[in-house]
């Protein structure tokens, strides 16, 4: 229904009451339950016990997929309407900017994890500072360094360490080279921020081929560093040893720059959309495109975290 209008006010759209609000709480929490399942299975479940995780994973993912669809659906008939007034198009904006603030901090908890074990934890396993009483807690003579790929199998005394010694452990034989896959992947992201820059201000310039060229340019430089990435972890696994089960170097690196590549796909499935949008029905105006905006935003978000990963997780 519709807001009614007093004394001159503006018309306010109100929409009617919807299970979707419902239907993404309970499908994001069937496929983070999951995903959290699926990580323990890897590190403690029994391969003969069927947790059915997988499953939930799926089925969550499935289902928070076609809410968003529905949702999204929903807001662009009633915009293309014209049911959409300029306070409700700001409380949009007013939402995706709340919506970026907690994927920062979200990834300031994650960066202050990496700051804690490396500066703080290490050290004082090693017997620094405020971590005199811990050192041999892990082993005798343990010395921190960063990465820490010491197997505690081959250190002397290990035996003895009711701690270090229960169950089996490998670390990784060494760290990813920066100068390879992430350094192309760094360049890929950079490059794909200007292209969308350019996608935007043809917009903005009513320049429809070319918005839609540049675009797709985008597009393609994000999924290209999706395929890299794949293709690092391939060879981190395999050639280095590097799996979540490897120390807190590989957890921290995996959790790291595989939640950014989550982001990074959610944010080339916004753009996608937007793409297709423009290029099947001709959405978006100059003064009204804020479906593409919002995604820009992302990207833009996105991109920059990466700086970030390039730094503290490949380089220092």
């Amino acid at each position: 229904m519709a807001g009614q209008s007093n004394n001159g006010h503006e018309t306010y759209y109100v929409p009617e009451s919807s299970p979707l609000a419902f239907l993404a709480s309970i499908s994001l929490f069937l496929t983070l339950f999951g995903a959290a399942s699926m990580i323990n299975d890897m590190s403690w479940g029994d391969p003969d016990v069927a947790t059915n995780s997988k499953i939930y994973f799926t089925v969550g993912l499935f289902s928070f997929s076609a809410v968003l669809f529905w949702w999204f659906r929903t807001t662009i008939v009633e915009n293309l309407a014209g049911k959409n007034s300029a306070q409700l198009k700001r409380s949009y904006v007013i939402g995706m900017q709340w919506f970026i603030f907690s994927e920062v901090m979200f990834f300031f908890a994650l960066f202050g994890t990496l700051w804690y074990v490396r500066n703080l934890v290490g050290p004082w396993l090693a017997g620094e500072g405020e971590g005199g009483r811990m050192n041999g807690l892990l082993w005798p003579g343990f010395e921190y360094n960063w990465p820490m790929n010491t197997t505690p199998q081959d250190a002397v005394g290990i035996a003895n360490q009711t701690i270090a010694n229960n169950g089996t452990f490998k670390g990784a034989d060494g760290t990813v080279d920066w100068t390879h896959i992430p350094l192309i992947n760094t360049i890929l992201l950079l490059s794909s921020s200007v292209t969308l820059h350019f996608a935007h201000h043809a917009l903005k310039e009513e320049q429809r081929s070319k918005f839609n060229m540049w675009l797709g340019v985008t597009l393609i430089l994000g999924f290209v560093f999706v395929g890299f990435q794949v293709v690092e972890y391939q060879e981190a696994m395999h050639e280095l040893g590097l799996t979540l089960g490897a120390g807190i170097y590989g957890t921290t690196f995996f959790f790291l720059t595989g939640f950014h590549g989550f982001h990074v796909c959610m944010g080339a499935i916004m753009l996608t959309i937007q793409w297709l949008r423009s290029m099947k029905a001709s959405h978006f105006t100059k003064d009204d495109h804020f479906g593409f905006e919002a995604s820009a935003w992302y990207w833009h978000f996105v991109d920059v975290v990466w700086i970030f990963l390039m730094l503290f997780v490949y380089i220092l």
